[in-house]
């Protein structure tokens, strides 16, 4: 399971890492330490967070949000696969990116629920780059 540090996750939930440290010490969001004493948060609990986050706000006041070159980093919350297709969600900050793409890619890509992805978007396309 990929783990995220406490400033790598604030950064895909679009906050600050003071505010993702206040979530961590208030239990928002569970954390464990490494060897060296830093916080790690698991993927899928970050993928839940940052779900329940987006629908509750509680980002940071006034904080804004923009989209450089058109790319969304964030952190995968849903892959729903069927048997040409596929759906990948990415929740990017406050930002919720579904795209639609083969399965051949998603399982190409190894894209599953708690992993750090980039949803890039040109037109009416939304492209997934692993990270």
């Amino acid at each position: 399971m990929q783990l995220y540090t406490i400033g790598q996750a604030a950064r895909l939930l679009g906050v600050s890492p003071d505010t993702a440290r206040r979530w961590a010490d208030a239990g928002r969001v569970a954390t464990r330490r490494d060897e060296g004493g830093r916080r790690l948060i698991e993927g899928k609990d970050l993928a839940e967070f940052s779900v329940e986050l987006a629908k509750g706000g509680g980002g940071e006041e006034d904080a804004s949000y923009t989209s450089v070159r058109n790319a969304f980093p964030g952190i995968v919350t849903a892959v729903k696969l069927g048997d040409v297709a596929a759906q990948v969600e990415i929740q990017a900050g406050p930002h919720r990116l579904v795209s639609l793409l083969t399965r051949e890619a998603v399982e190409e890509l190894g894209l599953e629920v708690g992993m750090e992805a980039t949803a890039r978007v040109k037109s009416t396309n939304v492209h997934i780059d692993r990270v």
